[in-house]
């Protein structure tokens, strides 16, 4: 077999085919070549990755500087960086993620499916980045930087220490206020310690995340459920704002007859009792409800914690409800478990992510789709023998499940263990007044509960969903309490909600002054109050495909993560992890793969093919990220082929309209 990789022929992007003599749309048609119509003007714009990231990491920033594209800054001297490159890079992905070594792991990442680059040959591996940057700074023992604030002197609690109360703890304290973080279990961290396996996320890598944040000074009161042991009254009391990150860690019961069966469990407390330690091993047959990334953690756990010959009956349910754990030198001679995964969807429909999907096929875990469950078989004893399925087709519609049971296909899949991953829910108990009566919270843009001033919420209370959408929600939940702290109306939030490149930050890093306009201009390159020709749209625009010269780029292989794939039997009590971490260089050779839509990567195709030299570099004093070239608009005609030889979508044009 060849070894050689073959360029795909549709490869060939072309802007203009064999014959066209006229522009594309008459406002870019020349009037005359004596002076410009239309003339260049560079418009900052979100890439399509930045836009499907629910936590709006800058990931066109940070890869811009794994690539070497964007300079770290300088010290006094002038020429030493004042910190190596992973480190900064590290730092402008933490303005918007403090877990990048977490969501490295899990993060099913929605950036890559929106990534431009995916119309070229394939995806640039982001997360893979965002793991090695998270990884460089837990073994380089990287800190927050404490903000150089004043204290607000105001007080916000924060219920729940998951992802989004962690993260709207990180973002306020930023700002100068002082949070408390209320949880009920003895650990921070929420659905990523509780409900993710620790192979998944190791608690190494989870607790050096956390402490991070707790550094900045958060306070935390744990094993403390505020409505139990502490009154909301009391909270409201003590503090100026509330934030509600309880998330939803209570589990969905199978909705059909009998699933109240002592051995048919939640996926949450299949996992809360794993990851306590309680849970070590599982009946002969497990079967596993769900379809998403929970049922695929729960039948992996339960491929690798297997049965024992001897076991009683009820040792495992009895292990998850807490009642009793499980004592591990009994276990040593454990077999493995005949897992079955269960889904309403076609295996290729299933909504987990897809290479999750594959890794527990290699594991020997059988997955059916396309099966309902319509009932549970019970033994005498009362617990559950089998869980009886029918055929069924499903679909989304409108976002709700339309769901057409198959008369007459009945059929049971004998279980010694039936595990339910169909959904989570919150738990209520003492704060029932935020119940919008559906099991969830309802909010606004700014996610200030309805009817409660000076109440947010983000997370699964709003609406169970990634671990990085909960992240999004905190952050954007801490401008909002930051603004209601301080008095100030709640802005509309901007369309394109995210953490956006700062021109005028990187600018003043540079040590170049812009001051404020404060008289009409007249289009004039020679003045300092303004970005000359500059637009950032970025609230606003995510710049598509077709917006791109694609034909700039060239196939180039991604570069992928080793990955340790195991089978049935090597499965079997294996709890290390299997994501391995790009090295230094690959990791540059991926960031090099970013096609920065939407900002000038430096490539010189628009001074190249100027034909009138109206475009031309800024001189190295004044340049930077964003500011690499200009255009002396006397010479400039607006013939537009600096906007097509554009790779990136950065030169647009605009002006004259």
């Amino acid at each position: 077999m060849s070894a050689t990789n073959e360029t795909p022929q549709n490869l060939t992007f072309r802007r203009y085919k064999d014959g066209d003599s006229k522009v594309r749309r008459l406002n870019q048609k020349i009037f005359q070549a004596s002076h410009s119509y239309k003339c260049p003007t560079y418009i900052q714009s979100t890439p399509p990755c930045q836009g499907s990231c629910p936590a709006g990491e800058d990931i066109r920033g940070y890869l811009a500087i794994v690539r070497g594209t964007e300079k770290v800054p300088v010290g006094a001297d002038g020429k030493t960086a004042i910190m190596p490159w992973q480190e900064y890079a590290w730092r402008r992905l933490t303005e918007a993620n403090p877990f990048p070594s977490v969501m490295g792991r899990v993060c099913p990442a929605p950036c890559e499916s929106g990534c431009n680059r995916n119309e070229v040959e394939d995806h640039v591996g982001i997360n893979s980045v965002e793991h090695f940057l998270g990884e460089y700074a837990i073994a380089n023992n990287l800190k927050f930087n404490k903000p150089d604030v004043a204290a607000s002197g105001r007080k916000v609690a924060v219920l729940g220490g998951g992802p989004a109360g962690l993260s709207v703890a990180y973002q306020l304290t930023l700002k100068g206020h002082e949070v408390t973080i209320f949880d009920e279990h003895e650990f921070l961290g929420g659905m990523m310690r509780y409900g993710i396996p620790g192979f998944r996320t190791p608690r190494d890598v989870l607790d050096a995340e956390i402490q991070r944040i707790l550094d900045l000074g958060v306070k935390t009161r744990l094993n403390c459920h505020v409505g139990k042991d502490v009154t909301l009254e009391q909270i409201r009391q003590e503090f100026d704002a509330v934030f509600l990150g309880m998330g939803a860690q209570a589990g969905r019961a199978l909705p059909i007859a009998d699933a109240e069966a002592p051995n048919v469990v939640t996926a949450t407390a299949f996992l809360k009792a794993f990851n306590d330690g309680r849970l070590q091993h599982v009946g002969k047959r497990v079967v596993v409800v769900g379809g998403g990334d929970t049922s695929i953690d729960v039948a992996t756990v339960a491929r690798r914690l297997g049965h024992i010959e001897h076991a009683k009956p009820t040792d495992a349910e009895l292990a998850i409800a807490g009642r009793m754990a499980h004592d591990v030198a009994d276990i040593s001679a454990k077999q493995g478990a005949e897992v079955t995964l269960t889904s309403v969807f076609n295996i290729d429909k299933m909504q987990a992510n897809k290479h999750e999907i594959e890794q527990a096929l290699a594991e020997g875990i059988h997955i059916r789709g396309s099966l309902v469950p319509v009932g549970i078989v019970r033994g005498a004893d009362g617990r559950a023998t089998a869980l009886r399925v029918a055929q069924c087709e499903a679909k989304l519609v409108g976002g709700r499940l339309d769901l057409k049971t198959i008369e007459g296909t009945e059929q049971d899949i004998e279980a010694d263990l039936i595990v339910s991953a169909i959904g989570q829910a919150v738990d209520f108990t003492g704060l029932e007044e935020f119940n919008n009566g559906k099991g969830a919270v309802s909010t606004d843009r700014n996610y200030v509960v309805n009817g409660q001033q000076g109440v947010f919420a983000g997370g699964d209370v709003i609406r169970p969903h990634l671990l990085t959408t909960a992240i999004g929600h905190g952050s954007i939940a801490a401008d909002g309490i930051h603004n209601f702290l301080l008095g100030r109306d709640l802005e509309k939030r901007p369309k394109i909600d995210a953490h956006q490149f700062d021109l005028m930050r990187k600018l003043a890093e540079k040590g170049i002054e812009v001051k404020q306009a404060t008289e009409p201009l007249r289009g004039t390159c020679n003045s300092n109050v303004a970005v000359h020709n500059f637009d950032n749209r970025s609230d606003r625009y995510i710049i598509p495909h077709d917006k791109l010269f694609l034909g700039h780029f060239g196939y180039v292989a991604r570069n992928h993560r080793h990955v340790v794939t195991l089978d049935k039997e090597s499965a079997l009590g294996n709890f290390d992890e299997r994501l391995g971490v790009l090295t230094e260089k690959e990791a540059q050779a991926e960031a090099k793969r970013c096609m920065s839509c939407g900002m000038c990567f430096e490539c010189d195709n628009c001074v190249v093919y100027c034909p009138q030299t109206a475009v031309s570099r800024v001189k190295k004093s004044e340049a930077t990220t964003g500011r690499y070239v200009k255009t002396d608009y006397d010479k400039c005609i607006g013939c537009h082929i600096c906007a097509d030889v554009c790779p990136t979508g950065y030169i647009q044009m605009g002006l004259g309209e």
